[in-house]
């Protein structure tokens, strides 16, 4: 390219400038956009939880209140329970997205088509209650024969957990009847006598609960060798309800009842995104402040593999810094792979800066050579301006050295010229061109006073 010849715009000075004010202006929406007030505004999620009298719909009630008073919303979607939301989640994660999240008793057959992520483990486990009204006779399990029993409504964790239970070979010989019954008509029907027990999974500190005890009479069956069961049972472990615990006063139940416990879930389909997964995780940690410790460090035996945003969030004790005043920024790519990109862009820009200055040496190092050959030929001392004022002798230079003189212009020309190409690149930091313009003015200072003095030649 020659020194006059016009260049492409995005070599220009005028679209290096437009660059940088573009980029000045998307760092601005960048920080505009950074969230300072670490509310949960942000959060639009929908959950599934239980039967409306259930324990689960309560805990999803409660996250709800919470995301509300941090301007967020998580609705609370009614379900039949535990089957029910895996099934409903699964589906959902094949179309639509009308559930985020779900709350699922540990132990289900989890479906290997559907993207379900664990999100992390309630600190508190549901017991496995038998209620009955005259319970507090039953301590082993072979008093359970020929009993009329509620297990929950069907597709409940209830039912699948009872029926684990119940229907398992040991238990064969009872001769047990299993009733598909909602949690309300369990407790009425016990209650009446129309049942032996009801069985309820749910926590034991649940209002159904408290008042199936408290007020309509029910007693908790406690068996003394719960914990066999639950060596056989991976997911169920053994546990308690001491005495008194609904009434210290009445003493209800009258002794330590030994009972099943089993874990509740927070369960996710791939729908929502980090930031909204860290958003319910947030709220989780708000209504239940254990919720990071007893999910850090722990082992997960679920079969579900972990959320990487939720192991992330437990490895930091709550939401990242990007986490938490851009959400909006981890959406498109998580906080580690940030850094990984601000770390390669500066290492690029670095490359780019050393390229320049590699680039403006070798110029310079050919210029001042070429110059050093000007000096070999009219003398060590001899200046631009001598030469300029020089006549060549009367009979003529040497062919040699007009050859030489002649081979010096061309390749300063192909310097000025490549010293051009560099000042225009877009890999040369805005202001750096100045430097190639200076070489380019001594460069063209030296062709001109050369062609002069081979002009003035005889």
């Amino acid at each position: 390219m020659s020194v006059g010849a016009p260049h492409p715009f995005y070599r220009t000075t005028a679209f290096k400038a437009a660059a940088g004010l573009l980029l000045l202006a998307a760092f601005g929406v960048a920080v505009a956009r950074l969230d300072f007030s670490r509310d949960s505004k942000g959060l639009r999620l929908a959950v599934l939880s239980g039967a409306p009298e259930g324990n689960y719909h309560a805990v999803v009630d409660r996250l709800s209140e919470r995301a509300a008073q941090a301007h967020g919303r998580i609705e609370n979607l009614a379900s039949q329970g535990s089957v029910d939301n895996l099934q409903r989640l699964a589906a959902a994660a094949a179309g639509g997205c009308a559930a985020h999240f779900a709350l699922i008793q540990d132990g289900q057959d989890w479906p290997q088509a559907a993207p379900l992520e664990l999100v992390g483990t309630l600190p508190r486990a549901e017991a496995v209650l038998f209620l009955g009204k005259d319970a507090d006779r039953l301590t082993e399990f072979q008093a359970l024969a020929g009993k009329r029993i509620g297990i929950g409504p069907k597709s409940s964790g209830t039912e699948k957990i009872a029926r684990q239970v119940l229907e398992s070979p040991d238990f064969v010989s009872l001769g047990l009847t299993l009733v598909n019954l909602s949690l309300a008509e369990e407790v009425d029907q016990a209650a009446a006598g129309a049942l032996d027990l009801a069985v309820l999974v749910m926590d034991a500190d649940a209002p159904l609960v408290a008042r199936a005890v408290r007020e309509r009479g029910l007693e908790v069956a406690g068996f003394a060798h719960a914990e066999v069961l639950a060596s056989r049972v991976a997911h169920l472990r053994a546990g308690r309800v001491e005495a008194g615990h609904y009434d210290p006063v009445r003493l209800l139940p009258p002794s330590d009842k030994p009972v099943l416990e089993v874990d509740t879930l927070v369960v996710g389909n791939g729908c929502a995104g980090r930031s909204q997964t860290v958003g319910l995780m947030t709220v989780l940690s708000s209504v239940f402040p254990d919720f990071v410790r007893h999910n850090k460090g722990g082992a997960n035996t679920t079969g579900l593999p972990l959320s990487p945003a939720a192991k992330a969030f437990f490895e930091n004790d709550g939401p990242e810094v990007f986490d938490a005043y851009a959400p909006w920024l981890v959406d498109v790519m998580p906080p580690g792979n940030w850094v990984y990109l601000v770390t390669g862009l500066s290492i690029l820009f670095n490359v780019m800066g050393f390229g320049h200055r590699f680039q403006l040496w070798r110029i310079d190092a050919n210029r001042v050579r070429l110059e050093n050959e000007v000096a070999r030929l009219f003398g060590p001392t001899t200046t631009l301006g001598d030469i300029a004022q020089a006549k060549p002798s009367p009979g003529g230079d040497a062919p040699e050295r007009v050859e030489s003189l002649g081979r010096i212009i061309r390749e300063l020309e192909a310097l000025a010229a490549r010293s051009r190409r560099q000042s225009l690149s877009v890999l040369v930091p805005m202001g750096q061109e100045m430097a190639y313009r200076y070489q380019e003015g001594v460069i063209h200072e030296t062709l001109s006073v050369l062609r002069g003095y081979l002009k003035r030649g005889p």
